[in-house]
């Protein structure tokens, strides 16, 4: 009886074994000789006896065989997919690893960034008070260069995100919205740089053109009395080289005006180029400018060149300057001092004077931005320039807003203005020093010319004022300076701008 194969070797030797032992049994199958003409019946019936026996046992031979092939091949490929899922799931976890070291160290350059950001921030805001605009350039470089490295690491965010097949969208996976929008902010930085470069160039151009203006009326200003042109230079270089005297007098009043006058054409001067670099038009501008008030001197301005717009745009800002001038605070608040102890008015106004002669007005209101002269200057900027002509200039109002919240921005045009302010505001305390104070006056339109209460802003060929003109209008106040006994003592002429009568 035979058994089951247990292993191939047993297979081969049971097939080899029953080919041997059957070498006649095979010759009678294939037809021979007949079973019936076999001689040896032994050998007849061994061999009727025994082969269905072999064939059954081929035949289990056979299936056992191929169900142990069928195993076999079934083994090895079960051993090969869990491979290839073993080899998958390795792959897998490193990659996932790999990606995981990648985010933390892009987060880790985010942070980096965001707290670069904060930094600069608070260096910008510092420099905002004390105002310092070399820090404040430098805070803003810093502030730039971080923004533009916070959109260098978006951007690769994004494109590992598309890389791995993700969706890079407003409600994507860390809320960045869309590439385009990325796109926009990423570039907006950029843009902030260039409109600041924009706005330096500009003011550069107006600091050009104002070098310009003031190097054209030093090439004009020695027509005719040479002599006496030299005198005022030296008084004014005097005065600007910080001397002062031990006690008031016309003489130092008259110097203090003339440095007025001097500080008035340099702010005006800058405003006309700033205007122009703005592409103003000019004789629109000097006919509009504070239209609504009836005594503008701009409201027949027709009969101004626009190269002579320089000396309307003046008066504008001298009557503006000098409006409450006769008040001992130009009417900032009431007091009374110099009607109820003249004497000691006068002292402490000169003590003022001498104080403050010889310092910078953007260091003074920097340490003290809320006192007197500071709320003065806050009165006069805010009266004369408009938040709509310092967006024009500047691109936005940001002197506005910093003068009415009582501080004192530090740039070049408001040192311009601080610098005709605390002119104004010396020439006044000065006034107020001398015994009498000065009487201002000033000449109405149309008068007739006088030219020893007169001088012309136009120089007219020979010196002379034609017959026929009159005044068009006022640029600049004139003073009389008199004595103890009420007599005239010497006049400080107003500048006023001469038209044809006709």
């Amino acid at each position: 009886m035979s058994t089951r194969v247990t292993n191939i070797s047993d297979l081969v030797q049971r097939v080899t074994g029953s080919c041997l032992l059957q070498p006649l049994g095979s010759a009678r199958h294939c037809g021979s000789l007949p079973p019936e003409s076999d001689t040896s019946g032994d050998d007849s019936d061994e061999h009727i006896s025994e082969s269905p026996r072999d064939a059954e046992g081929e035949h289990r031979l056979e299936e056992d065989g191929g169900e142990l092939v069928e195993a076999n091949v079934e083994g090895e490929e079960a051993n090969k997919r869990r491979e290839a899922e073993s080899w998958e799931r390795s792959k897998r976890e490193l990659r996932s690893e790999r990606l995981v070291l990648e985010m933390e160290a892009l987060m880790s350059e985010v942070f980096d960034a965001v707290s670069g950001v904060k930094r600069a921030y608070v260096a910008l805001q510092d420099a905002h008070n004390p105002w310092d605009p070399d820090r404040m350039r430098a805070a803003d470089v810093s502030l730039v260069g971080q923004l533009r490295r916070l959109g260098v690491l978006r951007e690769r965010y994004q494109k590992s995100v598309t890389c791995r097949g993700g969706i890079v969208g407003g409600g994507g996976v860390g809320g960045f919205g869309g590439v385009g929008l990325g796109v926009r902010e990423v570039v907006a930085p950029y843009e902030a740089v260039v409109d600041d470069l924009q706005r330096q160039v500009k003011a550069g151009e107006a600091e050009v053109e104002s070098l310009k203006e003031k190097l054209r009326c030093l090439a004009g200003g020695g027509d005719g009395g040479g002599k006496k042109g030299r005198s005022l230079s030296n008084r004014k270089l005097a005065f600007g080289a910080g001397h002062v005297a031990a006690a008031p007098s016309p003489e130092l009043f008259e110097a203090t005006m003339g440095q007025v006058r001097e500080t008035a054409k340099s702010f005006t001067s800058l405003v006309i180029s700033l205007m122009r670099s703005a592409h103003w038009d000019i004789a629109a501008a000097v006919r509009s400018i504070e239209s609504a008030d009836p005594t503008d001197t701009f409201k027949n301005t027709s009969i101004i060149g626009v190269h002579h717009a320089k000396y309307a745009l003046e008066s504008y800002v001298c009557r503006k300057f000098f409006k409450g001038f006769d008040h001992e605070t130009f009417y900032m608040d009431g007091s009374l001092s110099s009607l109820l102890n003249p004497e000691q008015h006068r002292r402490e106004c000169f003590t003022q004077f001498r104080d403050m002669k010889s310092m910078d007005p953007v260091e003074l209101l920097g340490v003290l931005p809320s006192c007197q002269f500071g709320k003065f200057c806050s009165k006069k900027y805010l009266s004369i320039v408009h938040p709509r002509m310092e967006e024009s200039f500047f691109g936005n109002s940001e002197h506005h807003r910093q003068v009415s919240q009582g501080n004192h921005p530090r740039t070049q045009f408001y040192k311009e203005f601080l610098g005709l302010a605390k002119s104004v505001w010396l020439l006044h305390l000065l006034a107020f020093s001398l015994d009498p104070a000065p009487s201002l006056f000033e000449a109405s339109r149309g008068a007739e010319f006088h030219p020893e209460y007169m001088e012309s802003v136009v120089r007219f060929f020979g010196g002379q004022v034609p017959a026929g003109h009159v005044v068009g209008f006022p640029v600049s106040p004139g003073f009389r300076l008199g004595t103890s006994n009420g007599n005239t003592k010497s006049v400080i002429k107003a500048r006023v701008y001469l038209v044809s009568r006709s």
